[in-house]
């Protein structure tokens, strides 16, 4: 599965992506100003195609994750997962009692606003959990959060793992490849789906590797990307100096 974050808060932008074919988009409310009425209507704006819409929380807090599933998210990322402990508080917020602590909720989007009725008997399926590695602390942890039940995806995030290994803007570096390598190999044999953020020059190794979920940048960054290639060719070509 091949897929961007979505780093802009605009329903436009959201639909115009996914009708390229996108498997998932991931929508960052870590870094990034979305809010909870900007999510919505970037779910109604894709919901017509097959894309996937997976929110990144901003951490591990019961009350963002309850709202994002409420409102239709077909899947939680969780940065920063360090622990098997923070594992099972993350896949406690996703499930309902007695499994969890998610609070039920009447009238949401996630029920057709109270139509799908929850009960003993009949319950939603549950949303899709994946969990950042992007640290020493996880990489160590690794085997042990992967076998977390209810632990779906195990995300790698080159970038802060880099910057963890005193490697800062090194995602390529070797080390931090090879990390993220045996990491990919110890999440497959707990029989959890790998994840990591490479983009199309980077990916290689990882899909080699056993990676199955591709994040290939964002975007935001191909929209610069496009922007200043675009301005770039047109002043070398014209012979104007770049501004």
């Amino acid at each position: 599965m091949f897929g961007l974050f979505c780093c802009s808060y605009s329903s436009q932008t959201a639909e115009a992506i996914a009708h390229s074919g996108y498997d998932f988009l991931i929508f960052d409310t870590e870094h990034c100003p979305g809010s909870l009425t900007t999510l919505h209507a970037q779910f109604l704006a894709i919901s017509s195609t097959s894309t996937t819409a997976v929110v990144r929380v901003g951490g591990l807090d019961a009350g963002q994750i309850k709202q994002c599933l409420d409102l239709g998210a077909h899947a939680i990322m969780v940065p920063n997962v360090d622990t098997v402990a923070q594992a099972q508080v993350a896949v406690s917020y996703c499930r309902y009692a007695p499994a969890g602590k998610r609070g039920v909720g009447g009238s949401v989007r996630a029920s057709r606003y109270g139509r799908d009725k929850i009960s003993g008997d009949h319950r939603p399926e549950d949303a899709v959990l994946m969990v950042q590695a992007e640290s020493r602390i996880a990489m160590q942890n690794l085997p042990q959060i992967a076998d977390v039940e209810g632990v779906d995806v195990v995300f790698f995030g080159p970038n802060d793992l880099a910057a963890d290994m005193g490697l800062l803007g090194q995602p390529g570096h070797p080390e931090v490849v090879a990390a993220v390598i045996t990491g990919i190999s110890q999440v497959r044999a707990a029989g959890k789906v790998a994840a990591v953020l490479a983009n199309e020059h980077a990916c290689d190794p990882y899909l080699s590797a056993g990676a199955s979920v591709i994040a290939l940048g964002s975007e935001m960054g191909i929209l610069v990307a496009g922007a200043d290639s675009l301005q770039q060719r047109v002043r070398r070509q014209h012979g104007e100096a770049q501004p």
